[in-house]
């Protein structure tokens, strides 16, 4: 142990300085005033998404008994470092493109809901990654889903905050194909369960994120109040949908910690990408039960049928939490643009083939770079944690109290 130690402690600091002169410098080159002016977020709305992203996220993977700190912390490292990694790269795309900047308030708040991405990923491979390949990932992944929105925008002609709402697919799907390449835990391993304490600090992220969701969905929006409106309203029906099919599916009709920690939020993923489409409360209120369904329900047969089979350990559920009710969401996009504009013939093939085309991109890149990542990060270079050590703080955080260490 002391000389892995050794390795951790020579690697992690200088890459993070590295990747930091390398953000000052081309800040410096990119970026000539801040654009507060030009503006049109509020600091109250981005302050919503920071806390959602940052406290919300941060509890909503501490689950595991033994990886608390590195949760919370790694959390904070990556979100950080996402964000800078985010607003380079989408100004660097205006400045290739010679296209006006943003708000700087704006352009922070776009960085801050596109390294939800690589947060929601992180969930995937909670546990199993060292704080050198987190990175990594984190810094690929941006830049992947940042050119992923541009070819949406661009070419697809996909409208900013819907693009941006496909960071829920992108980040289960990567996340799950770079976990596709990790090893499997032991199912009899110890270290890979939770506490009473765990799961409620697990379930204080969730009401975190629940209480902001509608901040994080409108953020972007054109009509706020409609998305704040929608999305509150999915997210109560989901809720509301979580606490009863959680006693019908177990078997001692008692309510279970999961079910609830991930189903509650499922109406939140998926009404933002209809939130704009949605003209009456009743709809977004379906889309959040039928979110809250697939979730649970999606749980139980992913994880006894197509895990095993795959040989995919998803270590916090994204796939269903976020993944599965992302799918939802686009496709109820789909049908509520084609119901809208069913009048419009000639044009409701080519809106069918535009929506439809943005959402299996956006799956098709997620997969394919997530998969590629996974294959760069299981190098040797980056020294992979042996099974054995999967879950475990003390691996990396202090513990003064123990008598055991490096």
């Amino acid at each position: 142990m002391p000389s892995n130690y050794r390795n951790f402690r020579n690697n992690v600091p200088w890459l993070i300085f590295f990747l930091e002169a390398v953000f000052i410098v081309l800040f410096y080159f990119l970026f000539s005033d801040d654009g507060a002016s030009r503006s049109s977020i509020s600091y109250p709305a981005f302050q919503d998404v920071s806390h959602m992203v940052i406290f919300g996220f941060g509890f909503f993977l501490t689950f595991l008994k033994r990886y608390g700190f590195s949760s919370t912390g790694f959390n904070l490292l990556i979100i950080v470092l996402g964000v800078q990694c985010s607003v380079l790269t989408e100004g660097l795309l205006l400045f290739l493109l010679q296209r006006q900047d943003e708000g700087g308030l704006k352009r922070i708040t776009k960085a801050t809901v596109s390294t939800t991405a690589v947060v929601i990923s992180t969930g995937a491979v909670l546990g199993k990654t060292n704080p050198v390949q987190l990175i990594l990932m984190t810094v690929v992944e941006i830049i992947v889903f940042c050119m992923n929105r541009w070819i949406n925008k661009t070419f697809l002609q996909v409208p900013d905050n819907i693009s941006m709402m496909h960071v829920h697919l992108f980040g289960a799907y990567f996340g799950l194909a770079v976990s596709s390449r990790f090893s499997e835990p032991s199912p009899r391993s110890e270290k890979n369960a939770s506490t009473p304490k765990s799961d409620l600090l697990s379930m204080l992220g969730t009401l975190f994120l629940w209480v902001f969701w509608p901040s994080f969905n409108s953020v972007l929006a054109v009509n706020k109040s409609k998305a704040i409106y929608n999305t509150y309203f999915a997210l109560a029906v989901s809720a509301v949908t979580a606490f009863v099919l959680s006693v019908l599916t177990t078997k001692d009709g008692k309510f279970r910690m999961t079910h609830i920690h991930s189903a509650v939020l499922a109406g939140g993923v998926t009404v933002g990408y209809a939130e704009h489409s949605i003209e009456y409360p009743w709809i977004a209120m379906i889309l959040g039960l039928l979110a809250s369904v697939i979730t649970i329900l999606g749980s139980c047969c992913l994880q006894r049928c197509l895990y095993p089979a795959l040989k995919i350990h998803d270590s916090s559920g994204v796939h269903f939490t976020f993944g599965l009710p992302g799918v939802l969401g686009a496709l109820a996009q789909v049908v509520l643009i084609l119901i809208k504009n069913w009048t419009n013939l000639p044009r409701l093939g080519y809106l069918f083939m535009i929506q439809v085309g943005a959402f299996c991109l956006t799956i098709s890149v997620a997969l394919i770079t997530g998969f590629i990542t996974g294959l760069i990060l299981n190098l040797k270079l980056f020294k992979t944690i042996p099974v054995s050590k999967y879950f475990e703080d003390q691996f990396y955080w202090e513990f003064p109290r123990l008598a055991v260490g490096f």
